[in-house]
């Protein structure tokens, strides 16, 4: 598998926001991934995966990797474009 495009959408106008940017990867130039979101917490930057609210108020991701390795290398693909579009 290879993440073949990574596209970031600035949010945070405000340097106090948790939520920074969202983003959509492409995978293998044939399936998309939309609404993963880049949120500063305690301990720095981190991925959200799209999620869903269940009716007893818990969080689901509708989305998500497999195993660790896959999840590395989907955050490191989104934080590196982060950093890059927060950069200019």
């Amino acid at each position: 598998m290879k993440i073949t495009d990574v596209r970031v959408r600035m949010v945070a106008k405000e340097p106090e926001s948790k939520l920074k940017a969202v983003a959509s990867i492409t995978i293998d130039d044939c399936f998309v991934v939309h609404d993963i979101k880049v949120i500063n917490g305690r301990e720095g930057l981190f991925i959200q995966m799209p999620n869903r609210k269940t009716p007893d108020g818990q969080y689901k991701d509708t989305v998500h990797a497999i195993n660790n390795e896959t999840r590395e290398m989907i955050k490191e693909a989104i934080l590196t474009a982060y950093n890059n579009a927060d950069a200019e």
